[in-house]
């Protein structure tokens, strides 16, 4: 039968030219274990970036002295009607002089209770914390009767965002470049295979065999390098996705990144399987035709 043949063939290349394997299956697990590290790089950098936003997405609209409760009122409905808006919170002077003193304890008696101002504290959603939105929002503000000033940490949304760009561009062209270079390395492993057993493939292709055929074996594995580099890889990631977890806040990431993180390694062995399997069919298809018969 066709397929137990090509089964039992396929796992006797391990124990056949095992140097041959392990080179092969070592360069797919280092493949997909940094792919595996800078995907999570990149996705740990957008949770973290958002995490910040979340974090720093307020503006102090600190009002006026003459700025009484009716007007105050009305600042607070108008910045809630604005897109990206999810809250916003009325400090008073009183207010705002009980947190400075809980904050800095017994050197807030060194102020005066009255220099801090009221306040509107200004909550956006993430997504409309970015540094274009927070700009336009401040230029509306500070048009308002009864508004002092706006104040937020524009360089810190800059920064954020320009870094986490930086990494992204990076982190895509290297795992680019690791994928590249692992499927050049098992493709030129399978030629070595396939070169080293080529007067067995000339003897079968003699007595009939068809290129299906005589490929069926090196199929298999390939396949079964790329799932024993997959689970080794999964192995590491992992750990990987364990030590992230228990290195960052729990909200970081959410529910949704967590699950995220847990799903990694099943994509390690799903990306195995596919890497081994494709290169060894694109290599098989090319190599074995020039298999000469005489």
């Amino acid at each position: 039968m066709p397929l137990p043949y090509a089964l039992r063939e396929g796992l006797a290349g391990f124990r056949r030219a095992p140097l041959a394997a392990v080179a092969s299956t070592a360069a797919m697990t280092v493949a997909l274990v940094l792919v595996g590290v800078f995907v999570a790089v990149l996705v740990t950098g957008g949770r973290v970036a958002g995490y910040l936003e979340a974090r720093i997405s307020t503006a102090e609209v600190y009002l006026r002295d003459d700025a009484d409760s009716l007007a105050a009122r009305v600042l607070v409905a108008r910045f809630g009607a604005q897109a990206g808006v999810v809250a916003t919170d009325h400090v008073t002077r009183a207010e705002a002089t009980r947190a400075f003193a809980e904050a800095f304890g017994d050197d807030a008696r060194l102020f005066d209770d009255t220099f801090l101002p009221a306040s509107i504290r200004v909550t956006f959603a993430p997504a409309y914390a970015r540094e274009d939105s927070m700009a336009r929002f401040a230029a509306l503000a500070k048009t308002q009767a009864g508004v002092d000033d706006v104040v937020y940490d524009a360089g810190l949304f800059g920064r954020v965002q320009r870094n986490l760009a930086l990494v992204r561009r990076i982190g895509a062209a290297i795992c680019a470049l690791v994928v590249l270079a692992a499927l050049f390395l098992v493709a030129n492993t399978i030629r070595l295979t396939i070169y080293a057993r080529r007067l067995v493939i000339r003897t079968m292709k003699l007595v009939g065999a068809t290129d299906a055929f005589v490929r069926r074996p090196f199929l298999v594995e390939g396949l079964a390098q790329g799932l024993v580099a997959g689970l080794l890889a999964a192995l590491v990631l992992a750990g990987l996705a364990a030590a992230v977890r228990a290195a960052l806040p729990s909200d970081v990431f959410g529910p949704e990144g967590a699950a995220w993180l847990g799903w990694m390694p099943l994509g390690a062995v799903a990306l195995g399987l596919g890497l081994g399997g494709l290169t060894t069919a694109v290599t098989l298809r090319r190599f074995i035709r020039r298999v000469a018969l005489h």
